[in-house]
């Protein structure tokens, strides 16, 4: 018995032409970018902090430069 969580969030159709695949992801494209203007001055205040915290994290970072990287 399926339960609300087994059910995709998303349904995608399967049998899309080429063209209409195409146009989809034109769709989305644009529907992002509308998102990212929309939202642009939260998006860089979250993106500028998080960019701060990982350079402290690395200005905090002890390891000996001759260690690898991996």
């Amino acid at each position: 018995m399926l339960k609300p969580n087994d059910l995709p969030l998303i349904c995608l159709p399967v049998d899309l032409s080429d063209e209409a695949a195409a146009q989809l992801i034109e769709f989305l494209r644009e529907f992002t970018d509308a998102l990212e203007s929309h939202y642009y001055a939260q998006l860089r205040r979250y993106y500028q902090s998080t960019c701060h915290d990982q350079q402290d994290i690395d200005t905090n970072d002890h390891t000996d430069p001759a260690d690898p990287p991996f």
